[in-house]
Parts: C-alpha cells; sequence; structure tokens
C-alpha cells in the first residue's frame, strides 16, 4: 500500500526531527522539558505532520528534495503545537480525560500547574522552531506564510475559539451549524493548516492552494465524525483514552445529533469529497487520497 510504505519513510524522520527541535530533559527546569517531551515524543499517528509532508510532495513532486528538510522542520512545529492543544484539552476544567495516547494524561504524571505551563511551552517553542526555517533558505515571505497559518490556526479564531463553544456548548441542545464550527475549529483548523502550509513550502498556486483547502475542510470533517463513532463503538485498548468520554461529558457529537448509521453515511460521503478536491494532482495525489480513507477506516 502506498499509505504503509510513505509512513514506512517519513515517521522516523519526524520523530528524529522532534527530538532535536525539543529541549533536552537535562535542560533546567529538568522537570517542565520532560513534561513537553513527554506528551509529544513517540506519541501517536503523526497525522498532521505526515499531511504537511504529504502536500509538499504532492505539490513539488520531483522538487520534493529541495524542500524536504525543511517540511520535517514545518511538521515537527505542527505536531509541538497539536501536542499543546492536546494536554489543555485533558485538563479536569476542560475535557478532563485521565489517558491519552494509551497512556496517563500529562497532568495525571506531572500535575496540573506542570502541565499547564508544558503546553504553553510547547505552544511558544513552536514559533521558535518556525523562525528556523529561515536559516534553512526558506524566503521570509513563506516563512510568515507558513507562521501565520499554525498561528491562526492555534487561536480565537482557530483550535481556542473551537475548545471555547465546545465548554459553552456541555448541556445544551445545538444544531448543525455550532456543530460543525466547533469540530472546524477544534479539529479542523490545525489540519487545515499543515496541508496548506506543507502546498505553500512547495511553491503551490493559488488554484492547487484552493483545492488543498477543500480537501483539508472534507478531511477534518470525516476525522471528527469518525472520532464520534468511535467514542460510542470504539475498542478502548486501541483508541488509548475512555470509551463514551463525550457522551459522559454530555457533549453533542455527529452521533448524538444524527445517529450512528447517518453519522458514519456523513463520514464516508466527507472522504469522498476530500478525495475529488485533489483529482488534478493524480498520480501524486495517492497518499492524501489514501490517508482520506485511513481516518475513515480506522479503529483507534
Amino acid at each position: 500500500m502506498v499509505l504503509e510504505r510513505f509512513m514506512d519513510k517519513y515517521i522516523p524522520s519526524i520523530e528524529n526531527e522532534l527530538k532535536g527541535c525539543l529541549p533536552p530533559e537535562t535542560t533546567y527546569p529538568e522537570r517542565l522539558h520532560e513534561a513537553m517531551r513527554y506528551s509529544t515524543i513517540g506519541a501517536g499517528k503523526r497525522l498532521r505532520a505526515l499531511l504537511a509532508i504529504a502536500a509538499a510532495e504532492m505539490v513539488a513532486q520531483d522538487k520534493f528534495p529541495l524542500i524536504e528538510s525543511a517540511t520535517y522542520r514545518f511538521a515537527a512545529a505542527a505536531e509541538m503545537l497539536h501536542a499543546y492543544t492536546l494536554i489543555h484539552d485533558d485538563l479536569p476544567c476542560m475535557d478532563d480525560d485521565d489517558f491519552r495516547r494509551g497512556k496517563p494524561s500529562n497532568h495525571k504524571v506531572f500535575g496540573e500547574g506542570l502541565a499547564v505551563l508544558a503546553g504553553d511551552a510547547l505552544l511558544t517553542e513552536t514559533f521558535a522552531v518556525m523562525m528556523q526555517l529561515a536559516d534553512m533558505g526558506i524566503p521570509a515571505a513563506t516563512v510568515i506564510a507558513l507562521t501565520k497559518e499554525l498561528a491562526m490556526a492555534a487561536g480565537s479564531r482557530g483550535v481556542i475559539g473551537g475548545q471555547a463553544v465546545d465548554l459553552a456548548s456541555e448541556g445544551q441542545t445545538i444544531d448543525h451549524e455550532i456543530l460543525e464550527y466547533i469540530h472546524t475549529h477544534k479539529t479542523g483548523a490545525l489540519f487545515k493548516a499543515v496541508l496548506r502550509g506543507g502546498a505553500l513550502l512547495a511553491g503551490a498556486s493559488s488554484h492547487e492552494i484552493e483545492a488543498v483547502t477543500e480537501y483539508a475542510e472534507c478531511f477534518g470533517l470525516c476525522f471528527q465524525i469518525t472520532d464520534d463513532i468511535l467514542d460510542v463503538v470504539g475498542d478502548e485498548s486501541k483508541l488509548g483514552k475512555r470509551v463514551g468520554s463525550d457522551s459522559g461529558s454530555d457533549k453533542a457529537t455527529y452521533v448524538s445529533l444524527y445517529g450512528l448509521e447517518r453519522a458514519r453515511e456523513l463520514a464516508e460521503e466527507t472522504m469522498e469529497k476530500a478525495k475529488a478536491a485533489i483529482d488534478a494532482f493524480a498520480p501524486t495525489n495517492r497518499v492524501l487520497c489514501e490517508l482520506a480513507e485511513y481516518v475513515v477506516g480506522r479503529d483507534h
């Protein structure tokens, strides 16, 4: 399978990049840096990093080796940003999850105070890493554009905005528009940023950026619908977190709003829309097409 070979090829490089980008555990204050690395290194599917690389490779084609190192750096920054969101998302004052990626959440190991600081530090370090792209030969205008993508995804009009509406909606009856707002911001915003960022690194045209953006929006939606489905029917041993955590917190989901079978249909429909959005890139779109199929078919 194309995707399996792609993952085998790039995940080790992503891990090595992350290890180099994060401060060592031996750097004072050691406990803070240990907490940062605990939630970032050797954890997760590296989906956001893989999306960034896949988008860059799809657009750049045979010129990808010229930007490969910079793409790893951008991908690592995105994974650091994602790790920050997960640490904060798991806090008792947010979604109150005790497990993440098959192990105790950051605050269960390091305490709530240090977990907040570890998340804050990862968010801040993300942009320090982004600035290193200028030293790798990436034009200043492109570095600014990439940094803006991640900053907008992280802020009040992105992940934080989605989390705020998610919190406000607990125990409330909400409509499709608010549910879609929560998911396109809390989850989808970072997917869009990494995909657009990968394409921008590769020098994508405005038309190509539009296609990648449409793919990203559909991808984020089918990912979240599948997450909602797995929260109901998933296997905890594979998910690495508690099944039913959303329903237990009285959160609105695609399953609670539409029912399980319609949610499954919506996931399939949005997956097909994602793949159709990048038809013009064939055959170099194969990895992104398989990634869309992967997130809908996954069991964790």
